[in-house]
Formats: structure tokens, C-alpha cells, sequence
């Protein structure tokens, strides 16, 4: 069973989970066998130029709106992060370089915590990963799937193990 999570803002404007189960739309074939077709979200965005490969010249990891990115991320247990050698400042470097525009989103003051203005499709490939709300939260497992709706969160890998997961960003324009 897939499993999706959906978040959202509370009536006074706090992040939070407002679906968390199966997606409400699905169908199991009877020919052929096995195969099923889940619709999860739908949003409709400004045609985008088809065929042409610009990866190697993005900008900015957050997608303009219409636009969208899509990738796959590692995410290391978080006992790295902890680790008394770990060099705060050479990391935030690195992510400046590596992932430009959404490494500038990351708040200082709250380790992992960051807003984008995007609905990002998020699915757990690998391990295990908690989507931290503020004052929401919950843990992901492989092949549970996110929709992620602009709100602030924080990735948070609790386990001993990487957590792998694939996204695709899609520019809204606010947050």
C-alpha cells in the first residue's frame, strides 16, 4: 500500500500534517494483473520547453514558479551532524556550492529547518527519515511518499543508516 502525506497549514497558520494514508484515488487493473495506477497529486503549472537538457546549467535548486526540479538525496544519520568534528561552516560551503538557491533557505538558528516556495513530491527510497513540522511530525519509511506543500520542515534521519529519497520541486512562487 502506498502511503502519502500531505502537509499543510493550520487555521492559524502552523505547519502541519493534514492527510497521512492512502491516497484517495486508485485503481487496481484486471488486466493486466498487478498493475495498479495511483493518482497522488495534481497540479497545473505553465508549459515547460520539452527534450533539451539543462541540468549542468541550473542556477537554483529552487525552481521558479511553473518550473520544476527533480533529484535524489542521501540524507546521512543525523549522529554525523553531532560528531565534535563536524565543520559547520566548511558543510554550509559545500551546500552553497552544491545545491545554489535552496542551500540559502536552511535557517541558521534551526539546524535543517527551511521553507521553499514549491510543492515538493517526496518519496522514501531507502531507509527511514522523519518530516519535522515545528509542532508535527512523522517518520517515513521506504516507499511512503510526501507532498510537501511549502511549509517549513526539517529532514531528520534518527537511524543509524542513510535514508535515500527522491523529489521533484515544483515552483509556486510563495510561501
Amino acid at each position: 500500500m502506498i502511503r502519502r502525506v500531505v502537509t499543510g497549514l493550520t487555521a492559524g497558520g502552523t505547519p502541519a500534517i493534514v492527510s497521512d494514508g492512502a491516497p484517495p484515488r486508485s485503481h487496481v487493473h484486471t488486466l493486466p494483473p498487478g498493475m495498479v495506477n495511483t493518482l497522488l497529486w495534481h497540479t497545473s503549472a505553465r508549459a515547460n520547453a520539452m527534450g533539451e537538457d539543462r541540468t549542468r546549467e541550473l542556477a537554483s535548486y529552487v525552481p521558479a514558479p511553473g518550473d520544476s526540479v527533480a533529484l535524489v538525496v542521501t540524507f546521512p544519520p543525523d549522529s554525523v551532524f553531532a560528531d565534535p568534528d563536524f565543520d559547520v561552516v566548511a558543510a554550509a560551503t559545500e551546500q552553497n556550492k552544491a545545491i545554489p538557491g535552496l542551500a540559502e533557505l536552511f535557517e541558521q538558528d534551526s539546524p535543517g529547518m527551511h521553507t521553499t516556495p514549491s510543492v515538493d513530491y517526496g518519496v522514501v527510497l531507502d531507509g527511514e527519515i522523519i518530516l519535522d513540522l515545528e509542532q508535527d511530525s512523522t517518520v517515513l519509511r521506504a516507499g511512503d511518499i510526501v507532498v510537501q506543500n511549502g511549509t517549513r520542515h526539517a529532514w531528520r534521519n534518527a537511524t543509524d543508516n542513510p535514508a535515500v529519497m527522491f523529489f521533484v520541486l515544483i515552483g509556486t512562487g510563495s510561501q
